[in-house]
Formats: C-alpha cells, structure tokens, sequence
C-alpha cells in the first residue's frame, strides 16, 4: 500500500480500535424516592443511597447509583418522571421508595397503588429488576388504614413478582433518637440501618454483575 494511502488509513483504524477497547458503563441501579433517600436534612453524601455505593465497592459488585430521589415527592411524581429517568440512564435496578407522602397527603389508597404498579410496570418494559420497599405508616392513623397502606406493597409485590422491602425504618421506627427534630426523617446515625434494611433483599438481583 502506498504511504499515503496508508497514513489516509490510519484515523480509522486507530478510531475502530479505540471504540473496541472503550470501557463498557456499568449498569446502574436507579432509586426513586422521596425525602427519606434524598438525605434530607443530612450532611450531603451521609445517605443510606450513597452509603450503599460504598457497600457495592466494598462487595465488588460494578455498578453505578444513580439518586433519583426529591423530597416531598409522591407515587404520581416518582411515575410521572419514570420515563425519563428511565431513557437517561438505563437502569439495571429501579429501587422504588415512593409512598410516605401519599399517605401524609392523604391522597387514596388506590391511587397511590395505581401508581406504583404503573411504576413497576414502566421499570420491568425497560428491561429493569425491580425493588419494592414498603412503609408504614405512624400508628396515629389507625390500625385500620396503617394495615391497609401497607397491604398495598403487599399486593404488588405479590402480583408482579417483585422482592420486597418490608419496611425501610424497620429498627429505628421505635427509637425517637434516631430520627431528627421532626420526627420523621432519620438521622445520620440510622443510615446504616436503612441500608442494612436493604441490603440482604437487593443482593440477591446483582449477582451476576459481581466482580471477583
């Protein structure tokens, strides 16, 4: 081959190497939630979400978190702004953490149900694991409704055959010194046991992404 046709050559191969070689993203895990996972009131990166980035290193497992989390956010917020989040960042995981609010605005039970199932739909169409963590309620609602608020993860789970998280304060719901002045946003010192609440049901969906 002639020099010059070789030097004309050489960008392109050199390009098509360089695309072979680039890294490949790692799957990501995505969590919808509300202020209980978008570290309000807490020093930033105190988290139980960032928390579980530096178990996921610790494990070896290779992914990414991406926070998708607003405080004050309801089920019709989290699904309203699914589709995007979801063609942004194509998550492996959807964590959904979406409720609470729905029950402090009193906002019914069907509702919040419909919602959450649109979500758990949107994720597993784009190809997501998905993770339900549910909630109760504070007991001044009454059992009647704090039974029922809860049935509905329940339910879901069981319909779309998705793991659940019982309850994300399961530990600290009883302990006021573990939540902040309001008495409903937990405090640095209870993030590890949110995670520790997480942790045991979302392994199980990363297996395959462990990097050992």
């Amino acid at each position: 081959m002639p020099a010059i046709a070789l030097m004309a050559a050489w960008p392109a191969s050199a390009h098509a190497a360089d695309a072979q070689a680039a890294p490949q993203p790692k799957p990501a895990i995505v969590v919808l939630g509300d202020s209980l996972s978008a570290e309000y009131g807490l020093p930033r990166d105190t988290g139980w979400v960032n928390l579980l980035r530096d178990k996921l290193a610790k494990e070896r497992f290779d992914y990414s978190v991406a926070n998708s989390s607003i405080s004050g956010d309801t089920t019709s917020g989290g699904r309203a702004r699914l589709t995007a989040v979801l063609a942004r960042i194509k998550p492996a995981v959807v964590i959904v953490e979406l409720g609470a609010n729905d029950a402090l605005r009193g906002v019914p039970l069907a509702t919040t149900e419909t919602n959450l199932r649109s979500i758990v739909d949107a994720s597993q169409a784009a190809h997501a694991k998905v993770l339900l963590i549910g909630m109760y309620v504070p007991p001044n609602y009454g059992p009647d409704y704090t039974q029922k608020f809860h049935a509905v993860y329940e339910r879901i789970a069981k319909d779309k055959n998705v793991p659940l998280v019982p309850f994300l304060l399961a530990g600290i719901a009883e302990k006021p010194a573990m939540f902040q002045a309001d008495q409903i946003h937990p405090t640095v010192q209870a993030q590890p046991l949110l995670l520790d609440n997480v942790w045991p049901t979302l392994k199980p969906l990363l297996g395959a992404n462990a990097s050992h």
